[in-house]
């Protein structure tokens, strides 16, 4: 609209005229600059504004898809962190699980072990036993033999006579009684 009031006023002589003329406006300049500023705004909007703006709109459009692939990224983090939380949790528990079998495997196998062991003692012992029994009757055995043929040695010196195997036999006997006895 003020465009048209200075196009006016260059015909008139009123007081838009005065206030021009105080200010120096050059009226031919300045329809120049007008229409070249047009121009060059018209030119602008076709070769460049539109491009600019579609540029801008791609930009827009690349940040948005930007802003949804992050926040898709981020779900999938999130997604990916639970799922970790929820291995890591499943392998502890596996491995308590583990180590209380391992624990419970090896108390029974110590008590196998303690009562094979112990078993094993008890029939040492026994065999031990048995071997003292046998070398204790062995040992009696000879210890009564030798007495025996000490007594018929020692008797046949004192009496100075020979004594026959009966004679033998017989104090050999009468000997393991006493000794028995």
């Amino acid at each position: 609209m003020s465009a048209l009031i200075l196009l006016v006023a260059p015909a008139s002589d009123g007081q838009i005229s005065q206030i021009a003329n105080s200010f120096g406006v050059d009226w031919p300049h300045l329809w120049a600059q007008i229409i070249s500023f047009s121009v060059v705004c018209g030119v602008l909007y076709k070769v460049a504004y539109k491009r600019v703006l579609a540029i801008l709109e791609e930009r827009r459009k690349q940040i948005a898809q930007s802003l949804a692939n992050a926040e898709r990224i981020k779900s999938d983090l999130e997604k990916t962190e639970t799922q970790r939380q929820e291995t890591m949790a499943d392998a502890y528990a596996s491995c308590t699980k583990l180590i209380e079998e391992a624990h419970a495997a090896s108390t029974r196998i110590l008590e196998q072990e303690t009562h094979r062991a112990t078993v094993m003692a008890e029939q040492i012992i026994s065999k031990a036993r048995e071997e003292t029994v046998r070398d204790h009757e062995r040992m009696l055995a000879e210890l009564k033999q030798e007495v025996g043929r000490l007594v018929v040695q020692t008797t046949a010196i004192v009496t100075g006579r020979i004594l026959t195997p009966e004679d033998h036999r017989r104090m050999a006997e009468e000997t393991a009684r006493q000794v028995a006895g």
